[in-house]
């Protein structure tokens, strides 16, 4: 028994010994010292959605760009969640919709029991948040209004969606009771969907969406769209609602593409905690624009990231760190 307690021990000291050769060093009064890395924890949303994959592509290059941090993803309910992760310091970094964000800030719609938090500061837009609800057309689910009585998957738990559905179907005169409202994540209402269990879903997404993609190769689907009176009305209870149309041909069914596409956008924005080092933050920023043709080899929506639409959208206070960044920049 010793003598494997012994050849225990050796093999932990190798281990230890290599481990400690691979770290990074820097060097002080002569002697190389350990270089601490910096972790990150990231929170994201759902895997079927764009904030996971998305969120995949920038925690890369911002590691390969940023010396001594490593940032790691972690799927989530999504914008609520994410901003009560940052909150509670559960979370460094996080993806949210701008008017979750700013109920959040103050203590409205979601936030409205729980009480504002303030414990996040913004970093930049990411992309433009496309709201996307879609239906079966052999349910007869065509228009938002066609949802009454059916099964509809209006977001998961925590989730911008799940916020923001409730008001869209508002303005369309449905209420609550009128239709059975599962809290699905997009991935799983999409294989429900293709098995005839929920008649329509709704989710924030950058477009094409995967999985509505996904979607279309077994189901013909109607898009639930968001314009004239209703959009109106919306608008002018959520200012921070505008008008979206997803190009004609952005999506098809057996090779038929779909019309232009009617809808509303907010702004998927990144926060980060607010007492994060300011200059961790900068770096945040200058490489999630500087880098955003390196991000979208991993994920097309990086596409859309652009400093020249980093600020709309905000109304709550951004990160020293984000601040310097667009200082230097002619920003603010």
């Amino acid at each position: 028994m010793r003598k494997f307690l012994v050849l225990g021990f050796v093999v932990l000291l190798v281990l230890a010994l290599a481990l400690a050769g691979c770290a990074p060093k820097q060097q002080q009064g002569g002697v190389e010292q350990p270089v601490k890395v910096h972790e990150f924890l990231f929170a994201t949303g759902g895997t079927a959605g764009t904030y996971y994959p998305l969120g995949g592509a920038m925690a890369h290059v911002w590691n390969e760009n940023i010396k001594n941090i490593n940032v790691t993803i972690q799927p989530s309910g999504a914008s609520v969640e994410n901003l009560r992760l940052l909150n509670s310091r559960d979370a460094d970094i996080v993806m949210a919709m701008n008017n979750i964000a700013e109920d959040a800030w103050n203590g409205k719609g979601a936030f409205a029991q729980s009480g504002a938090i303030k414990g996040f500061r913004a970093v930049g837009v990411v992309y433009p948040e496309i709201i996307q609800g879609v239906g079966l057309k052999e349910r007869g689910v065509l228009t938002v209004q066609d949802q009454k009585g059916k099964t509809v998957a209006g977001g998961p738990p925590g989730s911008g969606t799940a916020a923001t559905t409730p008001h869209i179907f508002a303005a369309f005169g449905l209420q609550p009771g009128d239709m059975t409202i599962v809290n699905d994540t997009f991935g799983d209402a999409v294989d429900k969907m293709k098995d005839g269990h929920i008649d329509a879903a709704w989710n924030v997404l950058a477009a094409p969406a995967s999985a509505i993609v996904d979607l279309l190769t077994t189901r013909e689907l109607a898009f639930l769209e968001i314009k004239g009176a209703e959009l109106e009305a919306l608008r002018k209870q959520f200012p921070l609602v505008a008008p979206w149309v997803i190009p004609a041909g952005t999506y098809n069914f057996r090779g038929t593409p779909y019309p232009e596409i009617h809808t509303i956008a907010l702004q998927a924005v990144l926060y980060v905690r607010d007492d994060m080092d300011e200059q961790i933050v900068y770096n945040l920023a200058k490489f999630l624009y500087e880098k955003n043709a390196d991000i979208a080899a991993r994920h097309a929506t990086g596409n859309q990231i652009s400093i020249a639409n980093a600020l709309n959208g905000i109304t709550t206070e951004f990160h020293p760190g984000a601040i310097k960044y667009y200082k230097e920049k002619g920003k603010m």
